[in-house]
Parts: structure tokens; sequence; C-alpha cells
């Protein structure tokens, strides 16, 4: 019995797009989604840069940013395999807290320090505020961003500096300068683009900036790697071949900040609170990568996760040289 034209025809177009589709489904299948967290600060600009330019399709990756309040949130989403890494700007000692939780959970690519130069972190008070060091924030309200990395480190930095007696208390950090104009707290320990944002609209003033490294690790100018760009230890093995790929696409986008900045920061806009014309403005970080690191580099970045073992923060001392990827 034949079967009707009709129908004969119709599998041959099946087959076809079958056989087209193969090739496509194959590819679909070997390049994984990678999930890479967030959160909406300037250090995390070599990857916005890489996925605005294109350099991770362009390396035949399908990478899907995942923004979220917290560098806290960036590492429990690790942790709950809901997230195959972190960008520049998630909080260094939120990620040891997850490391501690789940040894070997990741490998750091690139850190962002920074210090008195390359400014990420800084103290605001209002604009017409009495206030001209850190010091002058005894008995004071003080915001830091949230997460225990942020809490700790102004709670330090504030003791460091003399400073006894202030309360600190979390809040996200796109509310800092808000709370500030409405007199809500005295002070901000907090991270750009916070302070070019409340110096534009005419808000808030920086009384000092790079206080960790001033601070915490005891010189100005010292690196201090506040933030850590990563990779899930599980997709790496999974997909050594992406993962590469992916380092290389990330390096592409460390390379645009550190040699055409004014090109690279436009791309804050849309991962930051920073927009139009203002992207000019903010202070663009230093990057560090696995392969850049000397050590003195590496000694400097276990002197502030030592803090956190001191502090309790951490429950044993993490070893930050087995943290980096090796390549």
């Amino acid at each position: 019995m034949h079967q009707p034209v009709n129908t004969r025809r119709r599998q041959v177009v099946t087959a076809a797009a079958l056989s087209l589709a193969a090739p496509l489904l194959a590819r679909a299948q070997s390049t994984p989604k990678i999930r890479i967290g967030y959160w909406p600060v300037a250090a995390g600009l070599p990857f916005f840069a890489a996925i605005e330019k294109g350099y991770f399709k362009e390396a035949g990756l399908d990478v899907e940013p995942l923004k979220f309040a917290g560098a806290q949130q960036v590492m429990e989403a690790m942790l709950a395999g809901r997230s195959d890494g972190s960008s520049n700007g998630t909080g260094s000692g939120n990620l040891g807290v997850g490391e501690l939780a789940s040894p070997g959970l990741f490998k750091i690519i690139a850190t962002n320090p920074s210090n008195a130069k390359y400014v990420l972190d800084e103290f605001l008070v209002p604009k017409d505020s009495p206030v001209k060091s850190i010091a002058e924030l005894k008995g004071k309200r003080v915001a830091s961003g949230p997460g225990i990395q942020n809490k700790t480190l102004a709670m330090v930095v504030l003791e460091r500096a003399g400073a006894t007696g202030a309360t600190v208390m979390e809040l996200p950090i796109g509310q800092h300068v808000a709370a500030l104009a409405a007199g809500q707290v005295d002070a901000v320990y907090t991270l750009e683009p916070t302070g070019t944002i409340g110096r534009l609209n005419g808000t808030t003033r920086m009384i000092e900036a790079g206080v960790i490294a001033k601070y915490i690790l005891g010189d100005a100018l010292a690196p201090w790697h506040g933030g850590s760009a990563t990779l899930t230890t599980e997709f790496i093995k999974k997909n050594p071949a992406d993962a590469k790929k992916y380092i290389a696409a990330y390096a592409r986008g460390i390379e645009l900040v550190r040699t055409k900045p004014d090109e690279a920061r436009q791309y804050l806009k849309g991962y930051t609170a920073i927009e139009g014309p203002l992207t000019g403005e903010v202070p663009l970080g230093s990057y560090m990568l696995y392969n850049e690191f000397k050590p003195a580099d590496i000694a400097a970045f276990q002197k502030f996760f030592d803090l956190f073992t001191e502090k309790g923060v951490f429950e044993k001392k993490l070893d930050v040289a087995s943290m980096l990827y090796k390549g």
C-alpha cells in the first residue's frame, strides 16, 4: 500500500530538517550556558565589557549575567549550583565563606585590587556634614553594603581609625546616597560608583578612599584584593575547554579596561547605577589575572583573609594560593 504523496513529502522535509538541526543540537549540547553572578559595582566592568563587546560570543560561549543585590547572594547561588562563577567586584571575603562551607568550591581567575590610587572603597558623609575624618565618626550611625565582608571591614576600619562607639548597619549599596541625603545615617562605607553618584548629584562628600589598604593592610597603596572573578571547580572539571575560552575572553575585558578605559567605561551603563555621560566620571579599578600574581600580591591577599580568621568570620585559616586557578 502506497503512502500519500503529501505524507512522503512531509517525511522527507522532516528528515532534512533533522539532519540540518543535528549539528546545531550537538553544538548547543557542547556549549553549556555559563551563568555568572555579579552585583552592580564599578569593579565588575571587565565582565560587563566582555559581554557587551561580544568577547564571549566570539569565543563561542553562551554567558548569562545574573544580577544580585549583594556578594553574599552571588556566593550562595554558586553553592546551590545556580551559578557557575562570579564577576569581579564580588567580595572575596564572601567567597571565602562559601569556600569554607564547600571546600574546593571555586577557583579565582582574576581579582580587582584597590587602594588609594585605584579607588573602589570609600567613606562618604552628607555634603554639608561637619565630619572631616573617619575618626570623627565616634558614636555615629554608619551604613555598609550588605554581607559579612562589608560589615566586618567597616567595623574594623572605624575601630582602627579611632571612631569608637560607631554602629554599623547593612544597607543595599544602591540606597547609600539616598540614606545620607535623608539623614538616616551619618556616613557610609561603600564602593564605587556610589561616591561618584553622590558627588555629581551634590548630596555627598568623600572623606577618605582606599581605606582597606590603609587601615587593614597598613599601606594606603597596598593591593586590597577585595573582589574576585571565579569559576566553580565543578564547571571547570566538566567543561575544561570552555573554562579556558571563558578566561581568555574575560582577560580581553580586562585588557580593554587597562588599555582603552574611556571606551570601556560606557559599559557601566545598564549594569550599575551610573548612566550616560556620568560613566566618564567613575574611577576605574585595577585588575590582576591569576597568572599575574607575584608572592607579594599573594601575601597581601592572605593578610586580608587572615583578618577574617582573626575576627571569627572564617572558622579556620584559608590558603589564598590554593584558591587561584592554575591554568
